[in-house]
């Protein structure tokens, strides 16, 4: 499924990605669920990005959604460096509180799934009290395979068919959370789904994001990585530290190609 071709895009490393800010993908999303219309949104970071580049599994499956954001300081700053600057970085940690606060706005219902069963139900609270007016369709935290089995998406999907929920939050992590969302995309057409990692924790309070500074410094992970070390290691600097340095040198060869040529609304691979 193509990157939705209403909003503006470039590549980076091949990936489509949308050049949206919060505002923008949020004014996209809901004028879509007014036309009883869904999708699917992917909040790509570094290490997104590097599955998608090495591994055809995985960017087989993130081709499928409907949008692909810009997630992660690293992106920003190689998209930057290819001269197309996107207007900011969407995070999937801000973005579940703010797709939260417009659809109290709008009266529009989301559904919690997936996530440490405590933070899930403490995030439904945290958010339906700092939103008067969100309706909570629903939350659960059952346990997925990966890809999940037929045994364990039925209950999930008589759920959500029953409650059909105008925006369905994933908090599984990737790729598991991706490989829920395409078994479910078709059969919800009407809802928008977002994978949103281990926000409902942040939201929740059980684990502590990090401070806004470090985050626009693009540090965000170091904070990550001090608070859960073994689990997080490999992946920040046996894997995303060394194609960070492939990103950036793929952006500087691009830019000195003269990848603007086109107008500077793509990138080549």
């Amino acid at each position: 499924m193509p990157q939705d071709a209403s909003l503006p895009e470039c590549l980076l490393m091949g990936m489509r990605l949308s050049r949206v800010d919060y505002e923008g993908l949020l004014d996209h999303v809901f004028a879509a669920l007014g036309r009883a219309r869904g999708g699917w949104i992917i909040t790509a970071n570094l290490d997104f990005l590097r599955r998608y580049t090495l591994d055809v599994a995985a960017r087989s499956l993130y081709d499928q959604a409907d949008v692909r954001v810009v997630d992660g300081m690293p992106l920003v700053w190689a998209l930057a460096l290819q001269g197309q600057a996107p207007p900011g970085r969407v995070a999937g940690s801000s973005l579940t509180w703010r797709i939260c606060e417009r659809a109290a706005r709008e009266r529009r219902s989301v559904y919690l799934l997936g996530g440490e069963p405590a933070a899930n139900e403490r995030a439904a609270e945290v958010l339906a009290a700092t939103y008067p007016g969100l309706v909570v369709a629903g939350r659960s935290s059952p346990m997925f395979s990966l890809p999940p089995t037929a045994t364990e998406l039925a209950p999930v999907i008589a759920e959500l068919e029953r409650l059909a929920p105008d925006v369905l939050l994933v908090g599984l992590g990737s790729p598991k959370q991706e490989h829920l969302i395409a078994a479910l995309r078709a059969l919800l057409p009407a809802t928008w789904m977002v994978g949103v990692g281990i926000s409902f924790s942040f939201v929740a309070g059980h684990v502590r994001r990090a401070p806004p500074w470090l985050r626009v410094l693009g540090l965000e992970w170091v904070h990550r990585l001090a608070q859960e070390p073994r689990r997080l290691a490999r992946r920040y600097l046996v894997h995303d530290l060394p194609f960070a340095v492939r990103l950036f040198a793929s952006a500087a060869e691009h830019r000195l190609r003269g990848g603007q040529r086109a107008g500077g609304s793509e990138a080549q691979p």
